[in-house]
C-alpha cells in the first residue's frame, strides 16, 4: 500500500471549496463572506480588480498546497475565471472530490 506522504486531508467537497473561496475573497475585499454569492461576477458584482484576483489565486494556492501536491492555478486559466462559480468549479475540478 503506497504511503500518502503529501495528502494529509481528504479531497474537498464543492461546498468546502465554495466556503474557502468566499472566505479568502471576503478577506481580500474586506467584506463579509455572506455578501458573496456563487453567481457573483468578480468585476461587475464584487468590484474585484485584477490585483484582488491575483491575491485570491495566491491565497487559494497557498491553502490548497497542503491538500493537493502541486496545486496551481495556471496563468492562462485566469482569464476564464470571471465569477465566484468559475473559481469554485476550477478549484473543485483540480482539488476536490470527484463524486
Amino acid at each position: 500500500m503506497p504511503a500518502e506522504t503529501h495528502m494529509s486531508q481528504s479531497p474537498m467537497s464543492r461546498a468546502e471549496v465554495l466556503d474557502l473561496v468566499r472566505d479568502r475573497l471576503a478577506d481580500i475585499l474586506e467584506i463579509e463572506p455572506d455578501q458573496i454569492n456563487e453567481g457573483d461576477s468578480f468585476a461587475d458584482d464584487l468590484d474585484a480588480d485584477s490585483l484582488a484576483l491575483i491575491e485570491l489565486v495566491e491565497a487559494l494556492e497557498e491553502e490548497l498546497a497542503e491538500r493537493t501536491v502541486g496545486f496551481r492555478i495556471e496563468d492562462e486559466d485566469l482569464q476564464d475565471l470571471k465569477s465566484v462559480r468559475d473559481a469554485v468549479d476550477y478549484v473543485h475540478g483540480k482539488a476536490g472530490d470527484q463524486s
